[in-house]
Protein backbone atom coordinates (compact mmCIF):
# COMPACT_ATOMS: atom_id res chain seq x y z
CA UNK A 1 0.00 0.00 0.00
CA UNK A 2 2.87 2.23 0.98
CA UNK A 3 4.71 1.48 -2.15
CA UNK A 4 1.24 2.76 -4.47
CA UNK A 5 1.01 5.58 -2.73
CA UNK A 6 4.71 6.40 -3.01
CA UNK A 7 4.30 5.58 -7.12
CA UNK A 8 0.99 8.43 -7.51
CA UNK A 9 3.08 10.75 -5.28
CA UNK A 10 6.29 10.59 -7.14
CA UNK A 11 3.62 10.96 -10.29
CA UNK A 12 1.67 13.65 -9.20
CA UNK A 13 5.43 15.78 -8.14
CA UNK A 14 6.76 14.87 -12.04
CA UNK A 15 3.57 16.11 -13.60
CA UNK A 16 3.99 19.55 -11.57
CA UNK A 17 7.71 19.98 -12.16
CA UNK A 18 6.90 19.48 -16.09
CA UNK A 19 3.75 21.53 -15.69
CA UNK A 20 6.00 24.44 -13.82
CA UNK A 21 9.14 24.33 -16.08
CA UNK A 22 6.10 24.62 -19.40
CA UNK A 23 4.99 27.57 -18.11
CA UNK A 24 7.83 29.09 -17.74
CA UNK A 25 8.81 27.97 -21.40
CA UNK A 26 6.29 29.72 -21.99
CA UNK A 27 7.16 33.58 -20.27
CA UNK A 28 9.25 36.00 -22.15
CA UNK A 29 11.82 35.62 -20.01
CA UNK A 30 13.30 32.90 -21.08
CA UNK A 31 13.45 30.81 -24.79
CA UNK A 32 10.48 28.66 -25.03
CA UNK A 33 7.95 27.87 -27.27
CA UNK A 34 6.92 31.88 -27.66
CA UNK A 35 10.36 32.56 -28.70
CA UNK A 36 11.61 31.29 -32.19
CA UNK A 37 15.33 31.87 -33.35
CA UNK A 38 15.20 33.42 -36.38
CA UNK A 39 17.93 35.00 -39.08
CA UNK A 40 17.12 38.67 -39.54
CA UNK A 41 13.98 40.86 -39.87
CA UNK A 42 12.32 43.18 -42.68
CA UNK A 43 10.22 46.62 -42.31
CA UNK A 44 11.39 47.68 -38.72
CA UNK A 45 8.89 49.97 -37.58
CA UNK A 46 10.31 51.27 -33.64
CA UNK A 47 12.53 49.88 -31.14
CA UNK A 48 12.87 50.05 -27.46
CA UNK A 49 15.48 48.64 -24.73
CA UNK A 50 14.51 46.96 -22.12
CA UNK A 51 13.77 48.65 -18.84
CA UNK A 52 15.40 45.70 -16.27
CA UNK A 53 17.85 43.73 -19.02
CA UNK A 54 20.86 45.95 -20.19
CA UNK A 55 21.33 43.61 -23.23
CA UNK A 56 18.07 42.93 -24.36
CA UNK A 57 16.23 45.45 -27.36
CA UNK A 58 12.43 44.90 -28.94
CA UNK A 59 12.11 45.73 -32.45
CA UNK A 60 8.80 46.25 -33.99
CA UNK A 61 8.23 45.24 -37.43
CA UNK A 62 5.93 45.40 -40.45
CA UNK A 63 5.45 41.58 -39.16
CA UNK A 64 5.58 41.42 -35.57
CA UNK A 65 7.77 42.01 -32.86
CA UNK A 66 11.48 40.98 -32.45
CA UNK A 67 14.16 40.12 -29.76
CA UNK A 68 17.49 40.96 -29.79
CA UNK A 69 19.42 38.94 -26.16
CA UNK A 70 22.84 39.58 -25.50
CA UNK A 71 23.05 41.90 -28.55
CA UNK A 72 23.45 38.73 -31.01
CA UNK A 73 20.88 36.02 -30.68
CA UNK A 74 17.63 37.58 -32.22
CA UNK A 75 13.93 36.16 -32.05
CA UNK A 76 10.39 36.51 -32.77
CA UNK A 77 7.96 37.07 -29.74
CA UNK A 78 4.75 35.23 -30.10
CA UNK A 79 2.99 34.16 -33.17
CA UNK A 80 1.62 37.74 -33.48
CA UNK A 81 2.36 38.88 -36.91
CA UNK A 82 0.53 42.03 -37.27
CA UNK A 83 2.01 45.03 -38.18
CA UNK A 84 3.77 46.97 -35.22
CA UNK A 85 4.03 50.79 -36.23
CA UNK A 86 4.11 53.98 -33.94
CA UNK A 87 5.56 51.30 -31.21
CA UNK A 88 6.34 52.73 -27.27
CA UNK A 89 7.54 51.65 -24.36
CA UNK A 90 5.81 52.32 -21.35
CA UNK A 91 8.80 54.13 -19.06
CA UNK A 92 8.45 52.41 -15.85
CA UNK A 93 6.81 48.99 -16.74
CA UNK A 94 9.28 46.30 -17.99
CA UNK A 95 7.65 44.40 -21.00
CA UNK A 96 4.74 46.60 -21.54
CA UNK A 97 4.67 48.14 -25.22
CA UNK A 98 2.00 50.18 -27.12
CA UNK A 99 1.17 50.13 -31.03
CA UNK A 100 -0.69 50.94 -33.92
CA UNK A 101 -0.58 49.39 -37.17
CA UNK A 102 -2.05 47.32 -39.26
CA UNK A 103 -3.50 43.59 -39.05
CA UNK A 104 -1.56 40.37 -40.84
CA UNK A 105 -5.22 40.36 -42.70
CA UNK A 106 -5.46 44.21 -43.26
CA UNK A 107 -7.22 46.90 -42.18
CA UNK A 108 -6.35 49.37 -39.02
CA UNK A 109 -5.95 48.15 -35.62
CA UNK A 110 -6.42 51.49 -33.82
CA UNK A 111 -4.37 52.02 -30.14
CA UNK A 112 -3.16 48.53 -28.48
CA UNK A 113 -1.14 47.48 -25.46
CA UNK A 114 0.69 44.25 -24.81
CA UNK A 115 1.83 44.08 -20.74
CA UNK A 116 3.53 40.66 -21.43
CA UNK A 117 6.37 41.59 -23.51
CA UNK A 118 4.52 41.54 -26.99
CA UNK A 119 3.36 37.56 -26.68
CA UNK A 120 -0.30 38.81 -26.54
CA UNK A 121 -2.30 42.37 -27.45
CA UNK A 122 -4.92 44.03 -26.82
CA UNK A 123 -6.83 46.22 -28.39
CA UNK A 124 -7.64 49.71 -26.19
CA UNK A 125 -9.41 51.50 -28.05
CA UNK A 126 -10.05 53.41 -31.86
CA UNK A 127 -8.72 56.94 -31.26
CA UNK A 128 -10.68 59.37 -32.37
CA UNK A 129 -11.86 59.00 -36.57
CA UNK A 130 -10.54 55.59 -36.23
CA UNK A 131 -9.85 53.03 -35.87
CA UNK A 132 -6.85 55.37 -35.61
CA UNK A 133 -3.23 54.18 -37.65
CA UNK A 134 -1.39 56.74 -36.15
CA UNK A 135 1.96 57.89 -38.28
CA UNK A 136 3.32 59.05 -35.30
CA UNK A 137 3.28 58.41 -31.08
CA UNK A 138 4.59 58.97 -28.09
CA UNK A 139 4.05 57.92 -24.54
CA UNK A 140 4.21 60.12 -21.68
CA UNK A 141 7.95 59.66 -19.93
CA UNK A 142 6.92 61.74 -16.68
CA UNK A 143 2.74 60.22 -16.66
CA UNK A 144 2.61 57.28 -19.02
CA UNK A 145 -1.31 57.91 -18.94
CA UNK A 146 -0.42 60.71 -21.14
CA UNK A 147 -0.39 59.56 -25.29
CA UNK A 148 -0.20 61.60 -28.15
CA UNK A 149 -1.29 60.05 -31.84
CA UNK A 150 -1.02 62.07 -35.06
CA UNK A 151 -3.82 60.76 -37.36
CA UNK A 152 -5.69 62.25 -40.66
CA UNK A 153 -3.78 64.84 -40.07
CA UNK A 154 -4.09 66.07 -36.39
CA UNK A 155 -2.74 65.76 -33.55
CA UNK A 156 -4.54 63.80 -30.66
CA UNK A 157 -3.59 62.76 -26.91
CA UNK A 158 -5.03 60.60 -24.32
CA UNK A 159 -4.68 61.65 -20.52
CA UNK A 160 -6.11 58.30 -19.17
CA UNK A 161 -3.92 55.76 -21.03
CA UNK A 162 -5.34 55.82 -24.56
CA UNK A 163 -9.49 54.51 -23.42
CA UNK A 164 -10.40 58.45 -24.71
CA UNK A 165 -9.10 60.97 -27.20
CA UNK A 166 -9.33 64.68 -27.52
CA UNK A 167 -7.76 66.81 -30.45
CA UNK A 168 -4.80 69.35 -29.75
CA UNK A 169 -5.16 72.82 -31.02
CA UNK A 170 -1.46 73.33 -32.61
CA UNK A 171 -0.73 72.73 -35.86
CA UNK A 172 2.14 69.88 -36.50
CA UNK A 173 3.20 67.22 -39.07
CA UNK A 174 5.37 65.16 -37.36
CA UNK A 175 7.37 62.48 -39.01
CA UNK A 176 7.84 61.27 -34.96
CA UNK A 177 7.22 62.47 -31.67
CA UNK A 178 9.23 62.51 -28.55
CA UNK A 179 7.80 63.52 -24.97
CA UNK A 180 10.37 64.79 -22.20
CA UNK A 181 12.01 62.81 -19.65
CA UNK A 182 11.02 65.30 -17.19
CA UNK A 183 8.34 67.94 -18.28
CA UNK A 184 4.99 66.69 -18.33
CA UNK A 185 3.46 69.04 -21.16
CA UNK A 186 6.83 68.85 -23.30
CA UNK A 187 6.72 67.24 -26.55
CA UNK A 188 9.06 67.33 -28.95
CA UNK A 189 8.33 66.62 -33.08
CA UNK A 190 10.72 65.31 -35.78
CA UNK A 191 9.15 67.14 -39.17
CA UNK A 192 10.21 67.50 -42.77
CA UNK A 193 11.07 71.39 -41.79
CA UNK A 194 13.05 71.22 -38.83
CA UNK A 195 12.42 70.46 -34.92
CA UNK A 196 9.47 71.66 -32.91
CA UNK A 197 8.68 72.04 -29.64
CA UNK A 198 5.22 72.35 -27.43
CA UNK A 199 5.02 73.11 -24.24
CA UNK A 200 1.35 72.88 -23.23
CA UNK A 201 0.74 69.26 -24.97
CA UNK A 202 1.05 69.90 -28.06
CA UNK A 203 -1.73 73.18 -28.31
CA UNK A 204 1.12 75.39 -29.57
CA UNK A 205 4.52 74.76 -31.00
CA UNK A 206 7.77 76.69 -31.75
CA UNK A 207 11.05 76.12 -33.64
CA UNK A 208 13.61 74.24 -31.01
CA UNK A 209 16.56 74.93 -33.11
CA UNK A 210 17.48 77.36 -35.55
CA UNK A 211 20.12 74.99 -36.76
CA UNK A 212 18.24 72.47 -38.11
CA UNK A 213 15.05 74.68 -39.57
CA UNK A 214 13.92 74.05 -43.16
CA UNK A 215 15.87 70.38 -43.24
CA UNK A 216 14.05 67.06 -42.85
CA UNK A 217 14.51 65.63 -39.40
CA UNK A 218 13.36 61.86 -39.02
CA UNK A 219 14.36 61.31 -35.34
CA UNK A 220 14.95 63.35 -32.39
CA UNK A 221 15.50 61.55 -28.94
CA UNK A 222 16.47 62.58 -25.54
CA UNK A 223 18.46 60.33 -22.68
CA UNK A 224 16.22 59.61 -19.76
CA UNK A 225 19.22 60.02 -17.51
CA UNK A 226 20.26 63.75 -19.18
CA UNK A 227 17.51 65.38 -20.15
CA UNK A 228 20.28 67.81 -21.81
CA UNK A 229 21.90 64.94 -24.08
CA UNK A 230 20.13 64.53 -27.64
CA UNK A 231 20.34 62.93 -30.32
CA UNK A 232 19.12 63.77 -34.35
CA UNK A 233 19.23 62.97 -37.80
CA UNK A 234 18.96 65.92 -39.89
CA UNK A 235 19.71 66.55 -43.53
CA UNK A 236 20.69 69.83 -42.28
CA UNK A 237 23.71 68.78 -40.00
CA UNK A 238 24.02 65.94 -43.45
CA UNK A 239 23.48 63.03 -40.87
CA UNK A 240 23.78 62.49 -36.96
CA UNK A 241 23.87 65.44 -34.73
CA UNK A 242 24.82 64.92 -30.74
CA UNK A 243 23.08 68.15 -28.57
CA UNK A 244 24.24 68.62 -24.95
CA UNK A 245 21.73 71.71 -24.45
CA UNK A 246 18.42 69.98 -25.22
CA UNK A 247 18.58 70.01 -28.44
CA UNK A 248 19.19 73.62 -29.32
CA UNK A 249 22.48 73.69 -30.71
CA UNK A 250 24.06 70.81 -32.77
CA UNK A 251 27.55 69.01 -33.60
CA UNK A 252 28.04 66.69 -36.29
CA UNK A 253 28.76 62.80 -35.42
CA UNK A 254 31.37 61.78 -38.15
CA UNK A 255 30.20 57.94 -38.49
CA UNK A 256 29.23 56.31 -41.74
CA UNK A 257 26.15 54.65 -41.03
CA UNK A 258 24.28 52.63 -43.74
CA UNK A 259 21.07 54.25 -44.20
CA UNK A 260 19.10 56.91 -42.98
CA UNK A 261 18.43 56.94 -39.07
CA UNK A 262 14.32 56.06 -38.32
CA UNK A 263 14.64 55.37 -35.00
CA UNK A 264 16.94 55.55 -31.70
CA UNK A 265 16.23 54.41 -28.60
CA UNK A 266 18.44 54.90 -25.40
CA UNK A 267 18.47 52.42 -22.61
CA UNK A 268 16.59 53.21 -19.32
CA UNK A 269 19.32 50.73 -17.57
CA UNK A 270 22.39 52.50 -19.06
CA UNK A 271 22.65 55.84 -18.92
CA UNK A 272 25.15 56.23 -21.89
CA UNK A 273 23.67 53.32 -23.89
CA UNK A 274 21.73 54.31 -27.20
CA UNK A 275 20.78 52.35 -30.27
CA UNK A 276 20.15 53.39 -33.53
CA UNK A 277 18.03 51.48 -36.64
CA UNK A 278 18.41 52.49 -39.99
CA UNK A 279 15.71 52.49 -43.17
CA UNK A 280 18.13 49.60 -44.33
CA UNK A 281 17.47 47.33 -41.03
CA UNK A 282 20.98 48.31 -40.09
CA UNK A 283 21.69 48.40 -36.29
CA UNK A 284 24.47 50.45 -34.55
CA UNK A 285 25.39 50.57 -30.67
CA UNK A 286 26.99 53.59 -29.18
CA UNK A 287 27.92 53.45 -25.40
CA UNK A 288 29.21 57.32 -24.80
CA UNK A 289 25.81 58.89 -25.59
CA UNK A 290 25.74 59.12 -29.60
CA UNK A 291 29.59 60.67 -30.11
CA UNK A 292 30.93 57.07 -31.79
CA UNK A 293 28.91 53.52 -32.57
CA UNK A 294 29.66 50.29 -33.82
CA UNK A 295 27.33 48.23 -36.32
CA UNK A 296 25.77 45.26 -34.14
CA UNK A 297 23.65 43.84 -37.10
Amino acid sequence: MNLKYLAIGGALLLFLGLLYFGLRAGTGNSVGETLTPVEGFRHAHGMAADILDKDRLYIATHEGLYLLQEEKDLYRVGKNQDDLMGFSAHPKEAGVFFSRGHPAYGGNIGFQKTMDGGMTWRKVSNGLGGPADFHAMAIGWTDPERVYGFYGGRLQRSSDGGASWEYALGKVSPISLTTDPKEADTLYAATESGLKVSQDGGDSWRSLSSELEGGVVTVFALNPHNSKSALAFSTKLGGLGVSSDGGVTWKKVEENFSGTILYLAFSPAVSEKVYALTDRNSLYRSLDGGSTWEKLR
